[in-house]
């Protein structure tokens, strides 16, 4: 007999969480939801407000990719089931090794599903700012958040998230001073939101001729991305300060020689935003407008006890002691999450944006 005990156990434990899966998917009201969107649709006149349309498209892609996640997982967890089966009764000892392999694969599949149907908060859905910014340690720390910065577009790519930079300032020797950039994909904000914080790098720095052991900061801010018509913020034309400048990035000489970079200040609290990667000066104040407006908003949620951990988070200085993660590449190599006790050797698959166990840990822990 070929051991297939521990497969079948397995086959109980993914109906049960399927099942579970199912229960807060709820496809009768998904499949509701997109009969009256698909009504919405047909609607002759439907094109006419071409943002609205928009939208609507994307909500209904949305819940249509939902729908067929679920259906393609189900679907696997049935083949296995019939492979097991074929396996067991043919006594085929070739199929053990697809079988342990797809059984990683579902359970993998299972508990993103699960995780992703966790992501209930209000802007979860949501696209997302993310702000690096250096703190103590110098030019160490500035080449620290380039790393950082490279680290997070990484795991947006592997995510099929779309990354666009808003705003970088460079270093004064190496790496970036800070760095704002939008990723846009289904559940961004979401996912993102764990990774606000402190994070704690120790290397031997490339940048000391003795070769000392150094310790360096950066902080990561992340905002969602909100539509205009979500929540009730008011933005005075009064109150807002508006000052353009030269941007400082790649672009040729139209980037040299127009004052297309955007600041904008907002005079009641003393947000401030700024947007320099468009050519237009028109599209730059657009950019920092949805991220004033998320942050507003995100201010005023803060403001009510019962969201702030979930909107905004616990604000820390940029120095020792305040860190989520740290980062230790000598004397020996570790990553290891200061909230979740989350802990990897593997230090470079982390830097190349393997940050799943992170988030999923965190995400579950709150």
């Amino acid at each position: 007999m070929i051991p297939l005990d521990e497969y079948k156990m397995n086959l109980d434990t993914f109906a049960e969480q399927l099942a579970e899966c199912k229960t807060a998917l709820n496809p009768d009201q998904i499949q509701k939801e997109l009969a009256e969107l698909d009504a919405l649709m047909s609607a002759p006149d439907f094109w006419n407000d071409v943002d609205n349309a928009n939208k609507i498209n994307k909500s209904a892609k949305q819940l249509q990719h939902k729908l067929e996640r679920f259906s393609k997982l189900y679907g696997r967890f049935e083949d296995l089931k019939t492979l097991i089966e074929m396996a067991e009764e043919e006594q085929d000892d070739s199929l053990v090794d697809e079988i342990k392999s797809e059984t990683n694969s579902i359970a993998a599949a299972i508990e993103s599903l699960r995780l992703e149907q966790m992501l209930k908060g209000p802007y979860d859905s949501s696209n997302a700012v993310l702000s690096l910014h250096a703190g103590a340690g110098g030019t160490e720390a500035q080449d620290w958040t380039e790393m950082l910065y490279r680290m997070y577009t990484r795991y947006c790519e592997n995510s099929g998230w779309s990354v666009r930079e808003l705003d970088v300032l460079d270093g004064d020797d190496a790496g970036i001073k800070s760095v704002t950039f939008e990723v846009d994909g289904e559940n961004a904000y979401g996912y993102l939101k764990a990774e606000k914080g402190v994070h704690r790098l120790v290397r031997i720095s490339p940048f000391d001729a003795s070769g000392r052991r150094h310790t360096s900061f950066a902080s990561l801010d992340v905002t969602p991305i909100f539509d205009e018509d979500m929540g009730d913020v008011k933005i005075e034309p009064d109150d807002l300060r508006v000052d353009t400048y030269r941007s400082s990035g790649a672009g040729g000489q139209h980037v040299n020689k127009t004052s297309s970079a955007i600041r904008i200040t907002h005079l009641p609290t003393g947000i401030v935003v700024q947007c320099q990667n468009e050519r237009s000066q028109i599209q730059n104040r657009e950019t920092a407008m949805r991220m004033l407006r998320g942050k507003l908003l995100e201010l005023q949620e803060r403001e009510r006890e019962a969201q702030m951990a979930e909107i905004k988070g616990e604000m820390k200085k940029i120095e020792w002691g305040s860190q989520i993660r740290s980062y230790v590449f000598q004397p020996y190599t570790l990553v290891k999450d200061h909230r979740t006790g989350v802990e990897n050797g593997n230090i470079q698959a982390v830097m190349d944006g393997e940050l799943d166990p992170f988030i999923h840990a965190y995400l579950v822990q709150s």
